[in-house]
């Protein structure tokens, strides 16, 4: 069934058909669709544009539809154009011509905004609960190694130390703004289109605030041409998810780093690793992996979508039915990778002992060094120079900070007393930042105990 063809006097080409057609992958929209025209058809009999049976007959049609559907007693014909064409074909199959009546004051147009606004509403909203799991878990592990050091890193060099909590903190603040985006981004799209009609709006007496109201929406949107061209709102979705993805393949990185035989500061479960076919010591962080891989495959959805919007005129263009096979996809992928990385993590085993011990053979606390000596006159900036003699001294001797001779440490520079092993120790190093933001388990508390809330709240 089309839901056009008086004005055609030839049949579609049928590649042209195919071409055109989107159900082999618009049938994922059948719940927004159906509950969409209930709205419409609930409005259309309140507002007298059908009669009170109409509607009640339209609207169990639907239902029966909609719960064949998901039992899996009705199965999809292939043969229709779109979905929006096959729910009605059914419909009329079961209602007879009262079913035709479905369409009145309604184009495809605000049909498929509607359709599609619906969906990547309760998307997002998915997405969100996701971010909020995955919060949980990582703050779950900073409660539990707020006293656990590691070394921090810049250029992939040990710089400072640090402690795990500290470290996973980044990535609770990440996740925190991705979650702030989506629902910035929820904000922007809470409004109905249905009712923008193709492009002009309609000359029925439609209710549109009692349509929004229905479906969850914050209120009808305000221009009807916008209404049916706008894919802002996917736009940003994409960009949140492009964002997600980024953090997601950035703390991969580091997981897959952490695995390996060189770092060993942390060991997978077995149910978030694979072997190799022919290596049987082999353990592989392949869902690290496979999540970095993942995020380039978002990526290119955003990209795509913007492509193709970037030269349409108003109102709308059949271009827009590409904004669903690459929009779906990145959805699932997304959500797939967050859910996937949480149970990775919350099965993470993070050996603390290896962690302490590369923060304190990288010369980790050298800065501290160096501040000692501040701290006792000695100008920073030769301070700074005396503590890389230091670290040279080390180098040479294949020792740490720690492990240096007090006289050695005199030979360079006099200031030093014995109080220097406590001053540089982890502990010290660590429990001495106590700026906000710093890793200092003080300062660290009162951030940890303000995550709690956020995600209570």
């Amino acid at each position: 069934m089309k839901l056009w063809g008086g004005r055609f006097t030839r049949p579609t080409d049928e590649a042209v058909n195919a071409f055109n057609a989107s159900l082999a992958f618009d049938r994922r929209l059948y719940e927004q669709d159906i509950r969409g025209s209930i709205a419409h058809v609930t409005m259309l009999a309140r507002q007298g544009i059908l009669t009170e049976d109409e509607g009640n007959t339209i609207t169990d049609g639907l239902t029966s539809i909609l719960n064949d559907l998901r039992s899996g007693a009705l199965a999809f014909d292939e043969t229709c154009e779109d979905i929006h064409s096959f729910v009605e074909a059914e419909l009329t199959k079961r209602v007879g011509d009262v079913g035709k009546k479905l369409h009145t004051g309604r184009s495809r147009n605000d049909q498929v905004a509607l359709d599609m606004r619906l969906y990547t509403r309760e998307r997002l909203m998915e997405t969100d609960a996701l971010l909020k799991e995955l919060l949980a878990t990582i703050l779950d592990v900073m409660e539990r190694h707020i006293h656990t050091y590691m070394p921090g890193f810049t250029h992939l060099q040990k710089a400072q130390p640090v402690t795990l909590a500290h470290h996973m903190g980044a990535y609770f603040e990440m996740f925190s703004r991705d979650r702030s985006r989506l629902q910035d981004c929820l904000k922007r799209m809470n409004l109905c289109p249905l009712g923008a009609g193709a492009l002009a709006g309609t000359t029925y007496a439609l209710d549109r605030e009692l349509t929004a109201s229905l479906l969850g929406f914050d209120g009808p949107t305000r221009n009807s041409m916008d209404s049916v061209s706008d894919r802002d709102y996917l736009v940003e979705y994409l960009n949140g998810l492009s964002l997600i993805m980024m953090h997601l393949s950035r703390f991969s990185e580091e997981f897959i780093l952490w695995n390996s035989n060189e770092y060993g500061f942390i060991e997978l479960d077995d149910a978030f690793s694979t072997g190799s076919s022919i290596m049987p010591q082999k353990k592989n962080p392949d869902i690290a992996e496979l999540v970095r891989g993942k995020t380039g495959r978002v990526y290119g959805a955003l990209m795509s979508l913007l492509t193709v919007m970037k030269g349409l005129p108003l109102a709308y263009n059949k271009d827009m039915q590409e904004d669903k096979e690459m929009a779906f996809d990145a959805m699932d992928t997304a959500c797939n990778c967050i859910r996937l990385f949480t149970g990775m993590l919350a099965t993470t085993v993070f050996h603390e002992d290896v962690m302490a011990k590369s923060a304190a053979r990288g010369f980790t606390n050298a800065t501290d060094a160096a501040d000692y000596l501040v701290g006792r006159g000695v100008p920073f900036r030769d301070a700074h120079g005396i503590a890389g003699q230091l670290v040279l001294l080390c180098l040479e001797r294949g020792i740490s900070l720690d492990e240096l001779p007090l006289e050695e440490y005199r030979r360079i520079s006099p200031v030093f007393d014995e109080t220097v092993y406590e001053a540089i120790s982890l502990a010290a190093c660590i429990e001495k930042r106590m700026t906000p933001g710093a890793p200092g388990p003080e300062a660290m508390k009162p951030v940890i105990e303000e995550y709690r809330r956020q995600l209570n709240g």
